[in-house]
């Protein structure tokens, strides 16, 4: 299958679904693929920048959701870690 054909490029544009739906920006979708599918970075990002054209408020949207996981899980994080030096200290 050749790198330009149409089902290569629909495989691909499944594959970033599949990213999205674990959460992944752009950087860790191109690294992912590359990784565990032998995708070319060029292919990936050219691809993930149609998508994003053609699907701008989705990508507003996820971003921001992202951002807001991201926040989330640091926050949990450092009540983690402040509660663990609580705890030490007691000790």
């Amino acid at each position: 299958m050749a790198d330009g054909s149409a089902a290569y490029i629909r495989m691909v544009q499944h594959l970033i679904e599949k990213c999205l739906l674990f959460h992944m920006n752009q950087e860790e979708c191109v690294e992912a693929l590359a990784k565990h599918a032998n995708i070319k970075p060029v292919i990936t990002t050219t691809v993930w920048k149609e998508l994003e054209k053609e699907n701008r408020e989705f990508f507003e949207a996820y971003s921001v959701e992202r951002e807001h996981r991201r926040s989330r899980a640091q926050d949990a994080e450092a009540k983690r870690i402040i509660r663990q030096m609580v705890k030490d200290s007691d000790s």
